[in-house]
C-alpha cells in the first residue's frame, strides 16, 4: 500500500475535494477515492496498490490506464469489422477501435468512456501482480471503402528524479573496470570497481575508493637486507603506535644462498610477497606471508628475470617489479603478479629508462617509479595504470637525482620518497623527503627530512602515517642503520623518531596491510 504521495496534480478532481483512507465514505458514483483494505476505487477499479511504500518529486499528468494483454489487435463493434449497417443511402461502415501497441484498455474500448488516473510513476504494482502501463493507442474507422479517420490517443509521462529510495533487500550500484569510469560524471557518483574490487565514489576532482578496513590492523613488515652480510630475516611493527620491531620469520632459504638484500615487495591486506632480490647471485624466486600470522615465508612462483634491487609496490590485487639489476645488466622491464594466487609473474611492459635500487609507490590505480641508478644517478619518475598492461610514461622529476630512495610510502592520493643517494657533490647518502600526488603529474616536491642521512631504507606505511626503517649512511664508506623514523603523510614535515629494527641493515623489502594502493581516503 503506497504510504506517501507527493505531487498530485490539479487533474485529480475529487468531489468535496475528500480522499478517504480506510473509511466508508464514498460511492462507485460520487467521485471519492477511497483505499479500503488494499482496494483502490474511483473512475477506475483495480484491486488495490501494492510494493511501492514512498516517492516523490513526479509531477503528475492525467493518464490513460491500460494492463498488459496478448499482442495483437482489441477490436470493438455492433458486427464484424468493416460490415456495412443499414440500406440505401442511409448505409455507414461499422466503427471500431484498434490498439497497436499490444495492450487493451483496463475498462473495455468504447468511445467516451476511456479510464484516467493521476499517476506518480510509470507504473503501479497491483495485487496479483500485473503491471499497469502507460501506453498510446492508435485509433481507426474502418469503412467501405477504407481506413477514416486515423487518429492517436495519446498518454505522457513527466517524472521528475528519484529524490529518495529505500531498500529491505538487494541494491546494485553502477559496475565496471577503471577504464568503464564516465568522462563527466557527477560529484557524489557511486560504482563499483571490478578491476579494484571496491566501491569508490566521484568527489568532483577524482575517483576515490571506499576505506577498505577488513584485515587491515596496520602492520609493517620489513625483509631481507644487507648488515653487512646478506640477511633473510622478517621484522614486523605496528605502524599505528611506537616501538621497537619484533621478530616475524624468515625468507625462504635457498640452498647455498640463503640471502634476499635487494628484493621488491608487494602487499593485499592479507598477504605479502617478496620478489627476486639476492647478492651477489640475482633470484627469480618469490616469497609470501600472510601478514596476521608470523612466520617463515613460503614459495610463491618466479618472476619473469633473475634481479636485484628492484623497485615493488602494489593494488589490492596485483603486485608489480619495476626494473633491477640481472646477472649481467640493468633492465628496464617490469612483471605482474596476481597477489591471491600463487604462480609466476606476466610481463607487463617496459620504464622508459634502465634502472635498478629505485623505489615504487602506488594508489589504487596509479604505480610510480622514481630514480635509481641507470649506470649514474637518475631523477625520473614513471607511472603506470596498475591494471592494465604496457609501457610506463614519463610523471616527473624527483628534487633530485638520486639511487636507493626505497623508502617509499603512500596514501592513496600521495607518494613519498625519502633517503637515497646523490651523485654530485661527493656521492654521499641524502635525508631528502619528496612527495608526488597520484592524481597528476608533474616534478616532486619537498617534504621535509628524515632524522639520518642513509640509503636503501625500506618503507611501511598506513593512510595516514609513513615509516622509513633502517638504511646506511654513504659517506662513501657504508655504516648500515636500524633506526625507524615516521612521518604523517598528509602533512610536510621531518621524520620523528619511531623506534628500532632487530638489526642494523640497508636494502630491506618493506609492506604492510594497510597502504595507500588497498584504497581508501
Amino acid at each position: 500500500m503506497a504510504s506517501i504521495r507527493i505531487g498530485f496534480s490539479s487533474d485529480f478532481v475529487l468531489k468535496n475535494g475528500v480522499v478517504g483512507l480506510g473509511t466508508t465514505v464514498g460511492s462507485t458514483t460520487d467521485g471519492k477515492l477511497e483505499l479500503d483494505n488494499g482496494a483502490l476505487r474511483a473512475n477506475l477499479s483495480v484491486t488495490g496498490v501494492a510494493t511501492l511504500t514512498a516517492y516523490g518529486g513526479f509531477v503528475a499528468q492525467k493518464q490513460q490506464i491500460n494492463k498488459p494483454a496478448t499482442i495483437g489487435f482489441g477490436t470493438v463493434g455492433l458486427n464484424t469489422a468493416g460490415a456495412a449497417i443499414g440500406v440505401g443511402a442511409t448505409q455507414v461502415a461499422n466503427q471500431y477501435y484498434e490498439t497497436e501497441t499490444g495492450f487493451t484498455d483496463l475498462g473495455g474500448v468504447h468511445h467516451g468512456d476511456d479510464q484516467y488516473f493521476n499517476t506518480l510513476s510509470e507504473d503501479l504494482v497491483i495485487d496479483d501482480g500485473q503491471i499497469l502501463n502507460i501506453t498510446n493507442t492508435d485509433m481507426v474507422g474502418v469503412t467501405t471503402i477504407g481506413e477514416y479517420d486515423p487518429h492517436n490517443h495519446s498518454s505522457y509521462v513527466c517524472a521528475g528524479s528519484l529524490e529518495q529510495v529505500s531498500v529491505t533487500g538487494h541494491f546494485s550500484v553502477p559496475n565496471g573496470g577503471t577504464n568503464d569510469r564516465q568522462e563527466t560524471p557527477i560529484e557524489g557518483t557511486v560504482r563499483f570497481n571490478t578491476d579494484l574490487n571496491t566501491l569508490e565514489f566521484f568527489n568532483g576532482n577524482e575517483w576515490r575508493q571506499f576505506t577498505y578496513n577488513q584485515g587491515q590492523s596496520g602492520r609493517g613488515v620489513f625483509g631481507g637486507g644487507q648488515s653487512p652480510t646478506f640477511v633473510s630475516l622478517i621484522d614486523y611493527v605496528n605502524v599505528n603506535t611506537l616501538g621497537n620491531a619484533v621478530s616475524f620469520g624468515d625468507m625462504v632459504a635457498s640452498s647455498g644462498n640463503n640471502v634476499r638484500s635487494g628484493c621488491a615487495s608487494a602487499s593485499s591486506s592479507t598477504r605479502g610477497i617478496f620478489l627476486g632480490g639476492g647478492s651477489p647471485t640475482r633470484r627469480n624466486d618469490c616469497d609470501y606471508i600472510t601478514l596476521a600470522s608470523e612466520g617463515n615465508g613460503v614459495d610463491f612462483g618466479n618472476l619473469t628475470e633473475s634481479v636485484g634491487f628492484a623497485a615493488g609496490t602494489s593494488s589490492s590485487t596485483r603486485g608489480l617489479r619495476f626494473g633491477g639489476a640481472n646477472p649481467s645488466a640493468t633492465v628496464n622491464t617490469i612483471d605482474y603478479v596476481q597477489i591471491a594466487t600463487t604462480g609466476d609473474a606476466v610481463n607487463f611492459g617496459d620504464l622508459t629508462e634502465i634502472t635498478s635500487s629505485n623505489g615504487a609507490s602506488s594508489s589504487p590505480t596509479r604505480a610510480v617509479r622514481d630514480g635509481g641508478n641507470n649506470g649514474g644517478m637518475t631523477a625520473i619518475i614513471d607511472s603506470v595504470i596498475i591494471a592494465s598492461t604496457g609501457d610506463a610514461i614519463k610523471f616527473g622529476d624527483l628534487t633530485e637525482a638520486r639511487q636507493g630512495a626505497r623508502g617509499n610510502v603512500n596514501s592513496s592520493t600521495r607518494g613519498v620518497f625519502g633517503g637515497g643517494r646523490i651523485q654530485s657533490p661527493g656521492n654521499i647518502s641524502v635525508t631528502t623527503i619528496d612527495y608526488i600526488t597520484f592524481a597528476s603529474e608533474g616534478n616532486a616536491i619537498d617534504f621535509g627530512n628524515i632524522s639520518t642521512d642513509r640509503q636503501g631504507a625500506a618503507g611501511a606505511c598506513t593512510q595516514i602515517r609513513g615509516l622509513f626503517a633502517g638504511g646506511a649512511e654513504y659517506s662513501p664508506s657504508t655504516a648500515e642503520e636500524n633506526v625507524i623514523d615516521f612521518i604523517m603523510i598528509a602533512s610536510t614535515g621531518d621524520g620523528q623518531d619511531f623506534g628500532d629494527l632487530t638489526d642494523s641493515r640497508q636494502f630491506a623489502a618493506g609492506l604492510s596491510d594497510s597502504h595507500g594502493g588497498l584504497g581508501g581516503f
